[in-house]
C-alpha cells in the first residue's frame, strides 16, 4: 500500500480524504494557501507545505508547486478531490510523468469526458442517449442566437469544461442568449480555463439523476445505484438523496448499464459519476439523457456512501495501487435511505447573496458512529448481505440499528474565515434511516441543532425545504426552489401552536434573565421578584404569557411543555405534545430574543404586561431612502460596468456585474433613471453595500 498521500484541495474533501488515509495506516500531507494556513485540514495532516498567496491560480491551481510539495515530502500518491485540479488531464499526466500515483482516472478519461462536447459524441457512439443540441464551437453571441433559435427554446448554455453549477446559462428567448453568452464564456475561461460553450434542450420538468460507478485497472466497472440531485438553485446542487424517489428498478438497471458501457468505452477506472437528466413526465423509464461525466469524486457521495457501506475514498486509494473491486455488481444493493444537505455561507433572506466573514459561533450537531464498511481489502468480506436494489428499501441489514444516524463533514472550525476566494459551502450535513421520511425528519432535527454565527447561511432554507409538503412527496423537479419560493424565501411559514410555544419560551428566558438580575449585588429598595406577566410580540400579534410554578399560560391556555434555560444558553430544548421534540436556538435581541427553529428566525419582543401598552407611543424609525443608489448587494469584485455619467437608463437594464464567490452577478436599474455620479470602477474591491453609482 502507499507509504504517504497528498491532498491537493482544501476544507472539507481534504479532511475527509485525510480520515479514511488515517484508518488505512497512510501518512497524510496537506497543502494550502495563505488564506488557509490554520485551516483544519492542514492541522489534521502529518504534514503540510505552503503553496502560496490566497487567490486559486496562485495556489490550489499552480500544479508545479502541487507536485514539488509531493516530491519534497515523499508522497507517492495525490488525491485531487474535487474542483481545482481534479479534472485536469495535465495535471493526471504531471503525476504519471513525475512518478507520483494519481488517485483517480487515467488521463486519457479525463480528457475524454471533461470536454462536454467530446463527451457528448462519444457517449452518443456508445449508445448513451444523449439530449438535442449544437456540440459545435460557436463563435460569437450572433451565432448562438441562430442556434439557439433553431435548437427551439428554451436552451441551456454551458462552458465546455464546466461543472458545479459554473458557467451555466437557461436561455428562454434571444434576448437571454445575448446577455448570457458572454458571460458564459467569460466564467468558463476564469474557472476552468477554457471559453468554449455548447447550447443544448432544456428539458421540461427535469429531474437530475446520477450514477455512482466505481472500476479498477484490470476492467472491473460497476455501478453503485443513483443519486437524486433534483433540489438546485442556479444550477448548483443543494439537497442529493440516495436511492431516488422517481427511479424504478428498471429504469436504475438501464441507466447503471448504459453508465457501466461509457465508462468502459474510454477505459475508465476509479471514481465516477454518469450525470443523466430525466423527463419527469417520462412513464416509460426511458426518458433519460446523457449530461455529463465527473470523472472525479462527487460532494455528495456520502450519501452513496450510507446506503452501500462502501467507504469511496479507501476504494479509490486501493484501485490506484493497482487492486481489484472486492465484490461484484450483484452485491451491491439498497440499504435504507440517505439525504445531504449542503450548507452553505449564503444569505436566503438576501437572495441567497453569498457571505463571507468570521464564524464567530460553529457548533454542529452531534454526529453518530460512522457506518462506513472498514478494510475492503483482500480477505474481508463484501457487501454481499445488503437490501434488495428496489426502494422502499427493507429493514435495515448487515447489523445496522434503525435508529437514524447523522454525519457531518467539513472542513472549517470556530474562529475561522469563510473566505471570497473559494466555494461558499460551510458543511455538508447527512442523514441516515430505514425509510426516506425518517431520514427527511433527522435532517430536521439535526438543522435545529446546528449552530452558526457570523456569515448569513442557508440553515433555515434547507429545514424548510425538509419540511415543504412537495418535498416529501418526491414530486420534485431541477425547477423546485424557483417554482415554490418565485418571490424570495422569507422563513419557513410557523403555524399558531409553534408561535404559542416561541412566545412562552421568550417569556420563561424573560423571567429568568430578570431573575439573575435581581440577584446583583448592591440594588436599592427592597427584594425585587421577577415578573410573572409578560406580553410576548410575534409577527405584530401579542400574546399574553404568565410564568408561574405551575406552568407556563399563553392567552389563558396552559401549555404542557417541559424545558430548561439558563441566561447564556445558546439553544433551548422543548419536549411538547403538540410539536414533538423542538431544538430551538437563541439570542438576545434589543427587547426580546430571536428564536430559530424549524426553518425561520422569530424576533420576539418581550414586555412586562403593565409596560407593554406604552409601546403604541413610540415613533417608529423611517429606514433611509437608497433607491436613488446602485450598491453592492454582497462582498466581491467589480467586473464590468455598463453604464456612464449621464446615461439614461430603464428598469431591468443591467448596470454592472460583480463577481463572488467565483460567480458572476448581473445588477440591474429598478426603475427608469439617469446615472448621475459613478463611485466605483471596474476593477474595485467592494464591500456589501458599498455604492457602485448614483442615479436622478
Amino acid at each position: 500500500m502507499f507509504k504517504k498521500i497528498l491532498v491537493a484541495n482544501r476544507g472539507e474533501i481534504a479532511c475527509r480524504v485525510f480520515r479514511t488515509a488515517k484508518k488505512m495506516g497512510i501518512a497524510t500531507v496537506a497543502v494550502y494557501s495563505d488564506a488557509d494556513a490554520r485551516a483544519p485540514h492542514v492541522l489534521m495532516a502529518d504534514e503540510a507545505v505552503r503553496l502560496g498567496p490566497a487567490p486559486a491560480a496562485e495556489s490550489y491551481l499552480n500544479a508545479d508547486l502541487i507536485l514539488l510539495a509531493a516530491k519534497e515530502t515523499g508522497a507517492d500518491c495525490i488525491h485531487p478531490g474535487y474542483g481545482f485540479l481534479s479534472e485536469r488531464e495535465s495535471f493526471a499526466t504531471a503525476c504519471a510523468e513525475a512518478g507520483i500515483a494519481f488517485v483517480g482516472p487515467p488521463p486519457n478519461a479525463i480528457a475524454a469526458m471533461g470536454d462536454k462536447i467530446e463527451s457528448k459524441k462519444l457517449a452518443k457512439e456508445a449508445g448513451v442517449n444523449v439530449v438535442p443540441g449544437y456540440l459545435g464551437e460557436i463563435a460569437d453571441t450572433d451565432e448562438a442566437v441562430r442556434i439557439a433559435g433553431d435548437i427551439g427554446y428554451p436552451v441551456m448554455m454551458k462552458a465546455s469544461a464546466g461543472g458545479g453549477g459554473k458557467g451555466m446559462r437557461l436561455a428562454y428567448g434571444e434576448q437571454d442568449v445575448r446577455e448570457g453568452f458572454e458571460a458564459t464564456k467569460r466564467e468558463g475561461l476564469a474557472s476552468f480555463g477554457d471559453d468554449r460553450v455548447f447550447i443544448e434542450k432544456f428539458i421540461e420538468t427535469p429531474r437530475h439523476i446520477e450514477i455512482q460507478l466505481i472500476g479498477d485497472q484490470h476492467g472491473n466497472v460497476i455501478y453503485l445505484n443513483e443519486r437524486e440531485c433534483s433540489i438546485q438553485r442556479r444550477h448548483q446542487k443543494v439537497v442529493e438523496e440516495a436511492p431516488s424517489p422517481f427511479v424504478t428498478p428498471k429504469m436504475r438497471q438501464a441507466m447503471g448499464e448504459q453508465a457501466v458501457a461509457l465508462a468502459k468505452a474510454v477505459g475508465y477506472y476509479s471514481a465516477g459519476t454518469v450525470e443523466l437528466i430525466v423527463s419527469g413526465a417520462d412513464t416509460t423509464g426511458e426518458g433519460f439523457y446523457f449530461l455529463e461525466m465527473n470523472t472525479r469524486l462527487q460532494v455528495e457521495h456520502p450519501v452513496t456512501e450510507e446506503i452501500t457501506g462502501v467507504d469511496l475514498v479507501e476504494l479509490m486509494i486501493r484501485v490506484a495501487h493497482g487492486e481489484k473491486l472486492p465484490f461484484a455488481q450483484a452485491d451491491i444493493g439498497i440499504n435504507g435511505w440517505a439525504i445531504e444537505n449542503r450548507v452553505y455561507a449564503e444569505d436566503p433572506y438576501r437572495g441567497f447573496l453569498p457571505s463571507i466573514g468570521r464564524l464567530v459561533r460553529y457548533a454542529p450537531p452531534l454526529q453518530s458512529p460512522s457506518r462506513l464498511r472498514e478494510g475492503l481489502g483482500e480477505g474481508v468480506s463484501a457487501p454481499g448481505s445488503f437490501a434488495s436494489t428496489s426502494p422502499p428499501p427493507t429493514p435495515p441489514a448487515s447489523g445496522r440499528g434503525a435508529e437514524p444516524i447523522v454525519r457531518v463533514d467539513d472542513g472549517v472550525r470556530e474562529g475561522g474565515e469563510v473566505s471570497m476566494f473559494y466555494d461558499p459551502m460551510i458543511a455538508k450535513l447527512i442523514t441516515w434511516a430505514p425509510t426516506r421520511e425518517a431520514a427527511i425528519d433527522a435532517q430536521i432535527a439535526a438543522l435545529d441543532a446546528f449552530e452558526i454565527e457570523g456569515p448569513g447561511n442557508n440553515i433555515d432554507f434547507l429545514s424548510a425545504l425538509m419540511q415543504h409538503p412537495r418535498f416529501r412527496s418526491g414530486n420534485i423537479t431541477t425547477g423546485f426552489i424557483a417554482e415554490e419560493y418565485p418571490d424570495g424565501f422569507h422563513g419557513a411559514p410557523a403555524d399558531a401552536d409553534l408561535k404559542r410555544t416561541l412566545a412562552a419560551v421568550a417569556a420563561f428566558a424573560a423571567t429568568a434573565h430578570a431573575d439573575r438580575a435581581r440577584r446583583i449585588d448592591g440594588q436599592l429598595g427592597r427584594t425585587l421578584r421577577p415578573p410573572a406577566d409578560w406580553v410576548a410580540t410575534i409577527d405584530k400579534v401579542d400574546s399574553a404569557v404568565t410564568v408561574s410554578t405551575d406552568g407556563l399560560i399563553v392567552d389563558g391556555e396552559m401549555l404542557d411543555l417541559a424545558l430548561e434555560y439558563t441566561p447564556g444558553d445558546r439553544i433551548v430544548h422543548v419536549e411538547s405534545e403538540e410539536q414533538g421534540d423542538l431544538s430551538i436556538r437563541l439570542a438576545m435581541v434589543p427587547g426580546g430574543f430571536r428564536l430559530t427553529t424549524r426553518g425561520a428566525s422569530h424576533v420576539v419582543r418581550v414586555l412586562p404586561a403593565r409596560f407593554a401598552g406604552l409601546t403604541r407611543h413610540l415613533i417608529e424609525k423611517v429606514p433611509p431612502d437608497l433607491s436613488k443608489f446602485l450598491v453592492s448587494p454582497m462582498p466581491g469584485l467589480l467586473v464590468r460596468l455598463d453604464v456612464k455619467v449621464g446615461d439614461k437608463v430603464e428598469a431591468g437594464q443591467p448596470l454592472a456585474v460583480v463577481e463572488a464567490m467565483k460567480m458572476e452577478n448581473i445588477l440591474r436599474a429598478e426603475k427608469s433613471a439617469v446615472v448621475k455620479a459613478l463611485e466605483a470602477a471596474t476593477g474595485d474591491s467592494l464591500a456589501v453595500d458599498q455604492v457602485i453609482l448614483e442615479l436622478e
